[in-house]
């Protein structure tokens, strides 16, 4: 298992502007390379770190973003529980419509009571973008960690984690409420250009540590391991106190 590159910051402001410059680089080069920059963000405090510089960057083109969610609650898309209307609320209410609503990819409201046909229609999704013929490639996946070392949907000693054919699955009983989501399977996150972790936070320390000093744990924050691309962290130093080394970011 490799161990992935950890960037220390000191201060979630600091965070957000090595972010904010990751992801620049990151849609410029993808842009320049295929037209279109694919990216999926995850909920939590992913979304308030990631808007603080990015919304009001002019470098990065968000006409030609694609934006998916690496998972999703099966809830209204205006639910308090809604991956979509955080991000919404932090970043795309900011952009004044710089990045067209045909390309934030969201769960089918209209599907939201039925989690497989939801999984069904969101890999539907993927494929009017990707194409049907491989698995995705995304430019960019930008993830959280929880408490359990969990990451998108995908909680430890679940049956989901062994999952090798579906790019999007259903859940039915998530450990952390709501109990029924869609999540991308580890085919999808596994065949990433590039991943990232952004985390913060004095109460991240144990499992930060955990995760990046003791592999044998095969927590599912550890089994992303992207076949032929970069996985990386972003943390503030209060997340990463315990950590023995990390790195400062360099763009």
């Amino acid at each position: 298992m490799t161990l992935h590159t950890v960037y220390a910051f000191p201060s979630t402001d600091s965070l957000s502007e090595g972010l904010n410059d990751y992801v620049e680089r990151l849609s410029r080069e993808a842009i320049n390379s295929h037209g279109k920059f694919t990216v999926a963000v995850s909920g939590g405090s992913l979304p308030k770190l990631l808007s603080k510089n990015l919304a009001s960057n002019n470098a990065v083109d968000f006409s030609k973003w694609h934006l998916f969610f690496a998972d999703e609650r099966c809830v209204a898309l205006d639910h308090a529980d809604s991956n979509y209307l955080e991000v919404k609320n932090q970043l795309l209410s900011k952009l004044g419509g710089k990045l067209p609503d045909a390309n934030v990819h969201t769960i089918n409201p209209s599907l939201v009571s039925d989690p497989e046909k939801s999984a069904q229609d969101y890999e539907q999704q993927l494929k009017n973008v990707f194409g049907s013929d491989s698995t995705p490639a995304f430019d960019l996946l930008l993830l959280g960690m929880g408490p359990d070392g969990h990451t998108c949907s995908l909680f430890p000693g679940h049956p989901l984690l062994e999952e090798k054919k579906k790019w999007v699955a259903p859940i039915f009983d998530s450990p952390k409420p709501p109990k029924e989501r869609i999540t991308l399977t580890f085919p999808v996150v596994n065949n990433a250009k590039n991943v990232a972790f952004v985390t913060a936070g004095e109460g991240k320390q144990d499992m930060v540590k955990q995760i990046q000093e003791q592999p044998e744990l095969n927590l599912p924050c550890q089994r992303v391991q992207p076949k032929s691309g970069n996985a990386c962290w972003f943390i503030d130093e209060a997340a990463g106190k315990k950590l023995s080394k990390v790195q400062k970011y360099k763009l």
